[in-house]
């Protein structure tokens, strides 16, 4: 086993970069490697291809998801139920659930 591998924990995070008519997700370790990258279309086809492509590389820590309040809403409103963090990308920092934004916003 190289150094790289003993360093894989099995959890991976999302990043994603919305578009109009195409996103562009990458897999990140926990470590911040970059483990690939996909492009799929913006349609309920292509959010599903994102969900089956990631679960692949293992437990999914978070989504970190550019524009959210526009091209990227959708997205971000399908992955709530299943309960992943739709955040707005920010680099550097963490990603923000969308209920703590809400809860910052009003607050609490």
């Amino acid at each position: 086993m190289n150094s790289g591998e003993q360093h894989r924990s099995g959890h991976v995070v999302i990043g994603v970069d919305t578009h109009k008519h195409v996103h562009v997700a990458a897999v990140m370790d926990t470590i911040g490697g970059i483990l690939a990258t996909l492009t799929m279309p913006t349609d309920t086809g292509g959010f599903q291809q994102l969900l089956d492509w990631a679960a692949s590389f293992g437990k999914i820590l978070a989504f970190g998801i550019e524009g959210t309040g526009f091209y990227g809403a959708t997205l971000t409103s399908l992955l709530t139920p299943v309960r992943a963090q739709g955040g707005r990308g920010r680099p550097p920092g963490p990603t923000v659930a969308a209920d703590e934004r809400q809860v910052r916003h009003s607050g609490c």
